[in-house]
Formats: structure tokens, sequence, C-alpha cells
């Protein structure tokens, strides 16, 4: 079973892909302060990529660092339903750069990894799921300061200089959420 999963996690995270990529959104509506484009495996980062906005995000839960966005189709806030595009527009561990009126916000920007991933990150990512007391949920986003999100990593002193490194960028983007009455 161990070998299948590594299997099909290689598989979907494979740097070497026949198809072309392809570009993940529009560019981001005028106006827009807050938004996130992803950077493809090949390190092309374009700000016409754009995953989502601050339109799309209902909340984001300084605790927790759960991102609620908002279901297009419904205009609430679902679980599963909310995101399809992301999971479906950026592979796993490609990035997301984030831009704070047209600045780019998070220095080297943030790997979007999933619940199946065996790899580690000492810096910020973009997480689809979490596991609480053996309980898997895979239909929420979160900001983590490292992957995966146990006590030997969370205390690491490179995750710990990271996150010291990062806490003005930090500060701008919870400090920008909460004027838009967008931070729990």
């Amino acid at each position: 079973m161990a070998i299948a999963i590594a299997s099909t996690v290689m598989t979907a995270c494979s740097l070497d892909s026949s198809e072309p990529e392809k570009p993940f959104t529009t560019c981001p509506p005028s106006g827009t302060t807050l938004y996130a484009c992803g950077i493809s495996h090949s390190g092309t980062r374009s700000i016409g990529n754009v995953l989502f906005t601050e339109d799309d995000i209902e909340w984001f839960n300084i605790t927790t660092r759960e991102i609620k966005f908002i279901d297009k189709q419904s205009g609430k806030a679902e679980r599963h339903e909310t995101m399809e595009p992301l999971r479906e527009s950026v592979p796993l561990l490609a990035g997301v750069d984030f831009f704070l009126g047209g600045e780019h916000l998070f220095s080297g920007g943030v790997t979007y990894v999933g619940l199946i991933c065996s790899q580690v990150f000492d810096d910020l990512v973009l997480c689809c799921g979490k596991i609480d007391g053996g309980v898997v949920d895979d239909g929420h986003y979160y900001l983590y300061d490292c992957y995966p999100q146990i006590p030997e990593f969370i205390n690491d002193e490179r995750v710990q200089a990271n996150r010291a490194k990062r806490a003005k960028q930090w500060e701008l983007f919870t400090d920008y959420l909460e004027s838009k009455g967008k931070l729990r």
C-alpha cells in the first residue's frame, strides 16, 4: 500500500509533464488589492495567473489559520464546493505568490500542499485539509508556517526563523484583512 501511495504522490507531483501548463485563471479585476497567483513548477511567475482575490475570501481565522472562501455559486462559504477550482488549478507542490497592492507580500512564495504530501516544509504553506485528533478534513484551507503541523516541525529553529523573517509581512496581511472585516 505504501508503494502505491508513493507512486501516486510521485506521479501527481512530477515536475516533468507532457501536457503544457495551463494558466490558473484571469487577471484580477481592477481595484482588487489582495490576490494570490500561481507559480508553475518551472518557476514561471505571472500576475495574470490569479488563483483567488480578496473578494473570494469570506474570512481568515488568525488562531487556526483557516481561510474560508466564498462559494461563487451560492455566495456563501460552504465546504468542499468552495475552492474546487483551486485544487484543479494549481498542482500540489507548486507555488503561490500573495500580492498586496501590486507588491509581492510573502518573500519566497508559498508552497501549496495537501494531506498526501510526504515532504517537510519549513516555511509558509497553503495547505488543503488538516488532521485533527485522527480525523481527516480535506475541505478547508490553511496558511501554516510549516508542514506537517506537528510540534517537532512547528518548534524547529528554521521554522521559527522563517516566521520571524516574515513577521512584518504577516502583520500587513492580517491588518489588511482586518480592515476589510475579514479577520476572525
